[in-house]
């Protein structure tokens, strides 16, 4: 199933932007010395999900007609002369990480930039690791999970245990469900890493916990199926789109990495 929607945030409140197509390089915990590439608008988002956490902001179902996806001519032009730069003056890079403002794999010439890249990486930086933080929600489509496994570090989303939970955390436009993400996350036969967001609160009425012993259980269930080769699990960081939500506290996020590796699953807190 390939995806025919495309939705896109206007931002009507603040929201944590990408305002330009190459960005960085940014220090990352996780990533270290990492370039980043926003294949998505520079000032809106275009996502997949509606997630009550997200520091782009929420996603809207309005698709401005005049909007074009910035060309992969353009986006192969602007990174080869940042990565000429950086050779040039011997500046390091740990990873060149495709982010930005949503979902990167809905750009439509996902599977050539992915080419591009990894062409250009191995010309000035061969050291150098590819890394991409997607939802899981686009793997349907082969040609983008082709592109993801060229990848070396497919970071993917999977933010609870059940389809209940999924739903009121991530607010999926396209009606995926949780046991179809598993099933497409099986495919990378473990060569992919897990990432979590663990919160609680109340948005819309509704009680939002993906911390509970019930959700955990059938959390660590996908996680053995999926056998991730690490996880990674954090808190919430930046300011959210929804009110009342909780921050949860390092030593209780260590608490569900402990059952991770509990597993013989590397797993770390950020």
């Amino acid at each position: 199933m390939k995806f025919a929607v495309l939705l896109i945030d206007l931002i009507e409140m603040a929201g944590f932007l990408f305002h330009e197509t190459i960005f960085g390089p940014v220090k990352s915990r996780r990533f270290g010395i990492s370039l980043g590439i926003n294949l998505l608008p520079n000032d809106f988002k275009i996502c997949s999900f509606d997630c009550v956490y997200c520091e782009c902001g929420w996603t809207k179902d309005v698709v401005p007609k005049e909007y074009h996806y910035v060309d992969s001519k353009i986006v192969r032009e602007q990174l080869e002369a940042v990565l000429i730069d950086f050779s040039e003056n011997k500046k390091p890079i740990d990873n060149i990480t495709f982010a930005g403002n949503g979902e990167p794999t809905l750009h439509p010439e996902f599977e050539q930039i992915v080419s591009d890249t990894i062409e250009l990486r191995n010309k000035y930086f061969p050291n150098t690791k590819v890394t991409v933080l997607s939802n899981s929600t686009t793997l349907n489509d082969d040609r983008i999970l082709n592109s993801l496994l060229k990848i070396d570090n497919k970071i993917m989303k999977i933010d609870a245990g059940s389809n209940e939970m999924v739903s009121l955390i991530n607010r999926s436009l396209n009606n995926i469900t949780l046991e179809e993400i598993v099933l497409n996350l099986q495919k990378f036969h473990g060569n992919l890493t897990i990432q979590t967001l663990f919160l609680r609160g109340n948005v819309d009425g509704k009680i939002i916990d993906n911390t509970t012993d019930f959700e955990v259980n059938l959390w660590l269930d996908h996680l053995k199926k999926i056998k991730p080769n690490s996880v990674m699990i954090y808190p919430i960081d930046r300011a959210t789109p929804a009110l009342n939500l909780e921050k949860i506290s390092f030593e209780e996020l260590n608490v569900i990495a402990e059952k991770v590796r509990n597993l013989g699953i590397k797993a770390e807190v950020f």
